[in-house]
């Protein structure tokens, strides 16, 4: 399976660390172990940690492969799910009990799936009404009229969302949400 590397601007769980200084740590050095293969790029080296839980690292140049590393989290609109990965991560590597990422909740997983699933339908010619019977059933489809069915308005989105997905929609996946 290939590793899928994300610019830290795409997305923001993408943890970057640069060589630590010693006189921020009172803990003796620790070097970062459990590195994947590397993918150099003009921004550092990329790599997968996959000790625990599978993150992205993005390590900046200077230092030797194995010095102790710091996390870097700038400071902008996804500072907080910066954080919140790097929490993750560090719990992960600690071996620790892992929060769940909620980048998207439970039920956004679920309308996902359904959204994936649905415009791959469509796009190998399946009918609304055919999606609508693979998910729901023959009987609930059948039971009420369906021009003006709510499962048919339902499938309608959920292959419109799919598309929009597919189109690139995909990358609001990697931020949280703002709320306003």
């Amino acid at each position: 399976m290939q590793d899928v590397l994300w610019s830290p601007l795409a997305d923001p769980a993408v943890l970057a660390l640069v060589p630590s200084p010693d006189f921020l740590s009172s803990d003796p050095p620790m070097a970062l172990t459990g590195i994947s293969a590397r993918h150099d790029s003009p921004q550092g080296s990329h790599a997968i940690h996959d000790n625990y839980i599978a993150t992205q690292l993005l390590l900046f140049p200077g230092g030797e492969a194995s010095c102790p590393r710091a996390a870097l989290i700038p400071l902008d609109s996804e500072t907080l799910g910066r954080v919140e990965a790097l929490v993750r991560f560090w719990r992960g590597y600690s071996r620790r009990p892992v929060p769940r990422d909620t980048r998207m909740t439970v039920q956004q997983r679920r309308r996902l799936r359904l959204m994936m699933r649905a415009a791959d339908g469509s796009t190998n010619g399946a009918s609304y009404r055919e999606i609508a019977s693979a998910f729901y059933g023959m009987g609930r489809v059948a039971s009420n009229p369906w021009k003006t069915s709510s499962l048919r308005s339902a499938v309608i989105g959920l292959v419109k969302g799919g598309k929009a997905m597919i189109a690139g929609g995909y990358l609001q996946l990697l931020r949280h949400r703002k709320r306003s």
